[in-house]
């Protein structure tokens, strides 16, 4: 019989330490950054990832604005939304979106490969955009990340 017992640990938010990670986005594309930002923000890239806690980093993405798309999804690629009145369904290029909003094209790829519950708006509150090439969180020591 052996005496070693084998067993799962399951940590909870309050058991893991969050770090800060900083990404340029600069010249990256947008789906391939999303999904890299998405397992940060969820822990996954951690070997004591649990489904069920938010176990995630924080992600601070400077140059939001200077990411690209691939092929033709610059003209090809709509965003829709619904503003809640009858016909209201309202629709948007990739091209206009970065106009008018260029943080929420990188908003919006992130929170689409994140959990649609409490937990995903949870970590999707640990995600910090920025157009420029500073940000205000230098007393969190953030740590470059590679992707």
């Amino acid at each position: 019989m052996n005496t070693l017992s084998y067993k799962t640990r399951s940590v909870s938010k309050e058991d893991e330490p969050k770090k800060w990670y900083v990404v340029d986005a600069q010249d990256m594309i947008v789906g391939r950054l999303a999904t890299s930002i998405a397992n940060v923000l969820r822990g996954k890239h951690k070997p004591s990832y649990t489904p069920h806690a938010d176990t995630g980093d924080y992600v601070i993405v400077l140059n939001a604005d200077k990411v690209r798309f691939t092929g033709n999804k610059l003209e090809g690629k709509t965003y829709l939304r619904y503003t809640g009145y009858t016909g209201g369904l309202r629709s948007r290029t990739a091209r206009e979106m970065f106009e008018k909003k260029p943080l929420d094209v990188m908003e919006k790829a992130v929170r689409g490969m994140l959990p649609k519950t409490k937990l995903g708006r949870a970590q999707l509150k640990k995600l910090f955009l920025y157009t420029g090439s500073t940000h205000p969180h230098g007393a969190q020591k953030p740590e470059e990340f590679k992707f």
